[in-house]
């Protein structure tokens, strides 16, 4: 049950926390790290291993290194461009060894997107959709959990102004037929339970506000509770993430980024894990980014890449003793507008 870990940018605090992981969970939870060993903590007890198959002994003593060469020395809290392909390498090397099954998912560490352009030509706004990209599918949606929480922005990295015009029929249909179909394969939840957020306030207040809830929204909504998916709103975003709102479904469905991002890390902000929704292996991440700030200093938490490691061990563990191989009902996508 090894877990492929992709190092991340190596001067944020990635090396850092992935160590830490280790020191708490060994072989409880065997990982693999792909990257630098002289960029992870002074001290850190670790060992080079040519097959993932090896992880699991060496995790109870060390923590197991798939040892990649980046080049220059790491400076804790600035990017350096040479570091950009080892970086992409290390988080194509860990979907390669998921997808053949030498390792059962892949925890990736934060990265650095103007670093990765900068030095490397990187294309993708993040994470999400290179790993899309690698998988070879067409839409995956980027989840955010915790205990508490799990939310879901139909749209991701793109400024506010353009989020209207990008959040047509068809990507609101494919965002909570994916994340129903993840629900049930991954979570365990057979009968998921979705609310979705309005774009505007008050959800459009009936067209005062916004038409977007009545003309878009309303309609793909029904449509797909024709299909039998349990969905409630549009909602007033601003009702929805009290206890009494989140104890009546299981996901929440947002219109853009910041909507759903800042309940979930309000509410706990070192445990949220980022989860990519669609691909055809476990992809889990810490949800945060390479705290340049603290890089270096020993202070980083772990808090959140260890649940990161633990949810894709959940995971893994539904897909395979479940065999949940679900899917959410698509008869609404031949009716619904681009």
């Amino acid at each position: 049950m090894t877990i492929a870990v992709s190092c991340g940018e190596p001067a944020g605090i990635g090396p850092e926390v992935a160590a830490k992981a280790w020191a708490l969970l060994r072989a409880d939870l065997p990982m693999l790290w792909i990257g630098d060993p002289r960029h992870l903590p002074a001290g850190t007890p670790w060992q080079a291993v040519e097959e993932p198959a090896d992880a699991a002994v060496v995790c109870a003593e060390a923590l197991p290194v798939l040892v990649r060469d980046f080049g220059p020395s790491v400076t804790p809290g600035a990017a350096h461009p040479a570091h950009a392909q080892g970086v992409i390498d290390a988080i194509s090397t860990g979907v390669d060894l998921v997808r053949s099954g030498a390792c059962t998912a892949i925890c990736t560490a934060p990265i650095h997107k103007k670093a990765l352009a900068d030095g490397a030509g990187f294309a993708y706004p993040g994470h999400t959709e290179f790993l899309a990209a690698l998988a070879g599918v067409d839409r995956v949606v980027m989840m955010l959990a915790c205990d508490l929480l799990r939310v879901v922005p139909a749209t991701i990295h793109i400024p506010l102004a353009e989020v209207p015009q990008a959040l047509t029929a068809r990507l609101l249909t494919d965002t909570i037929l994916i994340t129903h179909a993840a629900l049930r394969r991954d979570f365990g939840i057979d009968r998921p339970r979705i609310a979705v957020a309005g774009l505007n306030p008050h959800a459009g207040e009936g067209g005062k506000m916004g038409l977007e809830e009545i003309e878009m929204m309303g309609p793909v909504l029904d449509a797909l509770r024709a299909e039998g998916i349990d969905l409630s709103g549009p909602l007033p975003a601003d009702t929805m993430f009290h206890a009494g709102a989140r104890a009546r479904y299981d996901v929440a469905v947002c219109t853009y980024h910041d909507q759903a991002l800042i309940p979930i890390k309000t509410l706990d902000f070192a445990g949220g894990v980022n989860v990519t929704l669609g691909l055809p292996f476990v992809r889990t991440s810490p949800d945060h980014g390479t705290a340049f700030d603290i890089a270096g200093k020993g202070v980083a938490d772990p808090t959140s890449m260890i649940a990161a490691l633990r949810m894709a061990d959940r995971m893994v563990s539904l897909r395979g003793a479940g065999k949940r191989t679900f899917s959410a009902p698509i008869s609404a996508r031949k009716s619904d507008p681009a």
